[in-house]
């Protein structure tokens, strides 16, 4: 994996604001433009993770030997051990809720094998999903070559998380779960603690994306997904979205 450095500045701003029943587009801006996803990445992971509990593939309890790769991840992280096991639905509850990069390539060696082998699944499931203009070289979302998304996207996938695996997605709006070796804190409780009607849905942040965040609110049975890519700061992104919102 090429891990490009990136200097700190400005990342460019974009946002997409969707009905979520109807998928009409409410709000754009540079929603098209390729770029850094950072966390958000790990919607595709979890959904991917879904799927292949659906489809028998794994269970939510099947044992997950850690390896040396998924370990070594740098943080966000849950603290895997390599040689090390833990329940899959685990791992699930640390990439959605704490965002641990561990947790996320620890879900893709479990279900492909090998995290280039997920990072291909993940690209046919996007395609799939109509996303056409994002690719993926890793399950977490940290800064590589060619690793890039767009705010529609990103939408897009939000929305599928919520229609395609309703019987999951009371995880994003968890405050705080168990993940086997160590409680989580959301990474998001301070919208869903904000903003009356929020429900999820997941953060991003590195240098080169800036503060990312799909973020999904329901109120008198009308549901809204916000995303926001190159967020100043969290409570910037968070006023951006409650705005978009």
């Amino acid at each position: 994996m090429t891990v490009v450095a990136t200097p700190l500045r400005a990342a460019p701003y974009a946002a997409m604001v969707m009905d979520a029943r109807s998928g009409e587009v409410l709000h754009s801006r540079n929603a098209d433009t390729r770029l850094h996803p950072a966390s958000l990445t790990k919607m595709m992971t979890l959904y991917i993770a879904f799927e292949a509990v659906r489809l028998g593939e794994i269970t939510l309890d099947t044992p997950v030997r850690i390896s040396d790769r998924a370990a070594a991840e740098p943080p966000s992280k849950l603290g895997l051990r390599a040689g090390s096991t833990i329940r899959f639905r685990y791992l699930i509850r640390a990439a959605a809720i704490r965002s641990a990069n561990d947790a996320a390539t620890a879900i893709a060696e479990a279900i492909e094998g090998s995290e280039a082998a997920f990072a291909r699944r993940m690209n046919r499931t996007a395609r799939a999903l109509g996303m056409t203009r994002t690719t993926f070289r890793n399950a977490h979302g940290l800064t590589e070559e060619g690793h890039l998304s767009t705010a529609h996207d990103m939408t897009i996938m939000g929305r599928r998380l919520f229609y395609d695996y309703p019987e999951y997605y009371n995880i994003f709006s968890r405050r705080e779960d168990d993940a086997g070796i160590a409680m989580v804190r959301n990474t998001n409780r301070a919208l869903l603690a904000a903003y009356r009607g929020a429900d999820g849905i997941k953060t991003g942040y590195t240098r080169a994306a800036g503060f990312n965040l799909v973020a999904s609110a329901e109120r008198d049975g009308v549901r809204i997904l916000a995303t926001v890519f190159g967020g100043r700061s969290t409570a910037w992104r968070n006023q951006r979205i409650m705005e978009l919102f």
